[in-house]
């Protein structure tokens, strides 16, 4: 227990000494700065929200399934997943998402693709808007079918009826201004989420201090590759790359500026973008202790998960055994509310994305639908095709997407006289990661399954590389303060 405990200190001690160095130091926040919410508002996506309704919606907005299936599925590595959480979540995740969020703020509440064209290039960010595009509707349809099957578990009717809800949901919170539906009825999925972790974390302390569970403490004995099958699942990178959302994700880069254009003052934005990462990752903590908790440790979730024991079985199992029938209810629906809380914003996102690439105004409904169709149309389609290769590739994409914007904020510190060091060395550890991933990850994970010496050697290359790349386009610039807004 005191591993558990002392990563979730270590999480919450990162938002106030690093998170206020990051706002104060590095960024510098300034609350008397007129942001977009107020001087573009239109009513429909630039809309000041109450900072503390903006929090909720970029926690659930960033939370998905990641930092619960997926924390799941990286404790089957063992302990030595805390690490990554803790160390990844504070300097690495709550960083990315509060500077794609504040840079947005600086940029007009400019999207993903324009931040990364602004510093990286227009050829860059023309690339971007295909590959988040297509990523952002792979995470879009993932998030359809998986809540639709525990809704008809719940409430028989069909699976393509609870399909047809969900899609339809989508499409109405992709279309009406954001304080309408996602603004309303985001603090009562907050609420299940949080009731969710909170319950699981008490249940973990309360049944480790009377010693029913037995929880899985981070020794020097233990930082090995405990996963039953080490030659295909491969410690690194693949730990990485299972481990996104709760440690750092690409994907949280598309949904802080939604955030960006709701924020009525810079000084929320430490509670707002830093704050829900690093909310993200206890979740995180909390979901791969109580894996291993109540499996009895590492080699037990390995064996669970041979027996066919998917992520959402134990998630049930867990919820139904610690909390009870109503609480079993209750974290289920979080469970629900997850995924669905990010597929809309995922749709979202999208819609706001091509707005800008083709200079569609968003505040007449008509262009708002006009904008969304193709989306929607693409997704149906989508739906009907066998995703658990796609996702493979979405998780990669997560990690690709991630090491480019921090190398945007890299290039934005640079450009702004301060040191890019605090965004680059992550950005050169993830790019590293996502090469060696591409390499000697097997060809179901979306590698090329090849030696992992040979692996690391590409991947060694390919990051020097991007650093020259990234050294010889700084020495063009004169670093000075200039204003991108």
């Amino acid at each position: 227990m005191i591993t558990f405990i002392v990563c979730i200190t270590l999480l919450i001690a990162g938002f106030f000494l690093y998170g206020q160095f990051v706002e104060k130091k590095l960024f510098e926040a300034d609350p008397g700065r007129t942001t977009p919410a107020r001087y573009r508002a239109d009513g429909v996506d630039y809309k000041e929200l109450k900072p503390w309704r903006i929090f909720v919606i970029q926690f659930l907005n960033i939370a998905g399934l990641g930092p619960i299936f997926g924390a799941i599925l990286g404790a089957a590595y063992g302990p030595i997943a805390y690490i990554w959480i803790v160390v990844g979540c504070i300097f690495m995740g709550a960083v990315h998402d509060y500077f794609s969020g504040m840079i947005s703020i600086r940029s007009g509440g400019r999207s993903t693709p324009s931040l990364i064209g602004i510093y990286l290039g227009r050829n860059v960010r023309k690339l971007m808007n295909v590959f988040i595009a297509i990523m952002l509707i792979g995470v879009g349809c993932s998030f359809v079918t998986g809540p639709a099957d525990l809704l008809n578990n719940m409430a028989p009717v069909s699976r393509l009826f609870w399909i047809v809800v969900i899609f339809g949901y989508y499409i109405l919170a992709t279309l009406v201004p954001i304080d309408k539906i996602i603004g309303r009825i985001y603090p009562y999925m907050g609420a299940t989420l949080l009731f969710m972790a909170l319950a699981v974390g008490i249940a973990l302390i309360v049944k480790g201090s009377d010693g029913s569970l037995h929880l899985t403490e981070l020794t020097p004995g233990m930082l090995k590759n405990f996963h039953v099958n080490p030659d295909k699942n491969i410690l690194f990178p693949m730990l990485f790359i299972v481990i996104s959302c709760g440690a750092i994700s690409g994907f949280h880069s598309t949904q802080s500026p939604i955030m960006a254009r709701c924020l009525g003052n810079e000084k929320y934005g430490r509670p707002v973008f830093y704050g829900a990462m690093i909310c993200e990752g206890i979740v995180a903590i909390i979901w791969a202790t109580a894996a291993m908790a109540y499996t009895g440790g590492p080699d037990g979730l390995n064996e669970a998960a041979a027996a066919g024991n998917t992520p959402a079985i134990l998630v049930n199992s867990i919820c139904r055994d610690w909390l009870g029938k109503v609480g079993a209810i209750i974290a289920v629906l979080g469970v629900i509310a997850c995924p669905i809380t990010s597929g809309d914003t995922a749709f979202r996102s999208i819609r706001l994305i091509l707005a800008e690439a083709f200079h569609i105004d968003q505040k007449p409904i008509v262009n708002r639908i006009l904008t969304a169709l193709p989306i929607f149309v693409i997704a149906v389609l989508v739906c009907t095709f066998d995703f658990s290769t796609i996702w493979n590739y979405v998780g990669i994409s997560n990690q690709v997407l991630a090491s480019i914007v921090l190398w945007t904020c890299s290039r934005y510190l640079f450009k702004h006289g301060k040191s890019p060091l605090y965004t680059a060395v992550p950005a050169t550890f993830l790019t590293y990661v996502c090469v060696c991933y591409f390499m000697v990850a097997p060809y179901k994970a979306g590698g090329l399954s090849l030696p992992v010496g040979a692996g690391h050697c590409v991947a060694s290359a390919v990051t020097i590389l991007v650093i020259a790349i990234f050294v010889a386009h700084n020495r063009k610039l004169h670093p000075r303060i200039q204003s991108v807004r």
